[in-house]
């Protein structure tokens, strides 16, 4: 009896933690979504759209004009199980307002491109694969070089772009990557921080389990919250992303994120490769990565010839990061100083 009464009221406790737990958010949340619920959210998309195939493979784009000049190129590259709406809006205008056409595309298996249902694990694609993908978005867009920024697993993408096709790439921007997750001579994630930042955001299964829109917007916003503060959180924006991903787009394909990390273990080693890349690089990573560690930066930008690199110190495994002023900044001054 005492057994049974201890976990009911365990239970009660977990319960109420996730019913009660959780970021503050802001107190105009509510008004907020009904009013972009209420408009067209047609400034979520801000270029030309359209679509390309690539090897049998339908791919969904997005470029993006600069607000003057063009002074080039930029393809973006997400990370793990994400599609191009994840990029947020701040950083697109502020390549576009420093003279950069931008390129953001959704990755086979996600968003608005092809999700691939008969996928197996036993036949797999590759980085390489994906790396082929990037090359016919450019194609598609008369794209001749660009500068490729990627974030986590698209820093992996980006790698293999820059070596199966090296005079596409002016520059590369590497951020929170690795040159090998599969290298063993390399730490694994650290799997105790990691169930930590699980728990921490167990309070939020309470929006999944209201369901609804408005439910899958505030989940959003409070995660948001729970990486940046509330400070660091345009609630506006963040309405929009997710209500025009369930009006117009396929939402996330959580097979996705299986597939990404078969096409990791299943690519060959990048360590000699890395060596042959002669493009300008920045390597970004914080200190205190827990999904990719640090260690994996340290070998990346020692590997590719002249390559800078930018650490953030107390920085995890986020974007955008916390202090991004400084980061953007430094991407940008990377940028400029590979278009010259």
């Amino acid at each position: 009896m005492i057994v049974g009464g201890s976990l009911v009221a365990g239970l009660a406790a977990l319960a109420a933690w996730i019913r009660f737990g959780g970021p503050r958010l802001p107190v105009d949340t509510d008004a907020v979504i009904d009013r972009v619920a209420a408009s067209d959210l047609a400034g979520v998309m801000t270029g030309t759209t359209g679509e390309t195939d690539a090897s049998g493979i339908r791919l969904w784009f997005e470029s993006i004009p600069p607000a003057g000049p063009e002074r080039g190129t930029v393809l973006l590259l997400i990370s793990l199980g994400a599609d191009g709406l994840l990029w947020p809006p701040a950083f697109l205008r502020a390549l576009t307002g420093a003279g950069y056409r931008v390129i953001r595309f959704d990755q086979r298996g996600t968003g608005a491109s092809d999700w691939l249902p008969g996928w197996s694990p036993e036949h797999p694609y590759t980085l390489v694969d994906l790396a082929r993908d990037a090359v016919a978005v450019l194609d598609a867009t008369g794209t001749e070089r660009a500068h490729l920024v990627g974030l986590s697993f698209g820093g992996m993408v980006a790698q293999e772009v820059a070596i199966v096709a090296p005079d596409r790439v002016a520059s590369l921007t590497l951020m929170s990557t690795s040159p090998d997750p599969t290298d063993p001579t390399l730490p694994e994630p650290r799997v105790g921080r990691l169930a930590l930042l699980a728990i921490r955001n167990l309070p939020l299964l309470k929006y999944r389990l209201r369901g609804g829109d408005r439910a899958l917007v505030k989940e959003r916003i409070a995660k948001m919250i729970n990486a940046f503060g509330p400070d660091g959180v345009d609630v506006e924006e963040n309405a929009a992303l997710v209500l025009y991903d369930l009006r117009h787009r396929n939402g996330l394909n959580v097979r996705a994120f299986r597939q990404h990390q078969a096409a990791v273990a299943a690519t060959r080693s990048r360590a000699a490769a890395l060596g042959t890349i002669t493009v300008p690089t920045l390597v970004v990573h914080g200190t205190d990565d827990d999904f990719i560690p640090f260690e994996h930066a340290r070998r990346l930008a020692a590997s590719i010839p002249d390559a800078a690199h930018l650490w953030l110190g107390g920085v995890g495994h986020v974007f955008p990061y916390p202090p991004w002023a400084d980061v953007e900044g430094a991407i940008l001054a990377h940028l400029d100083a590979a278009a010259r």
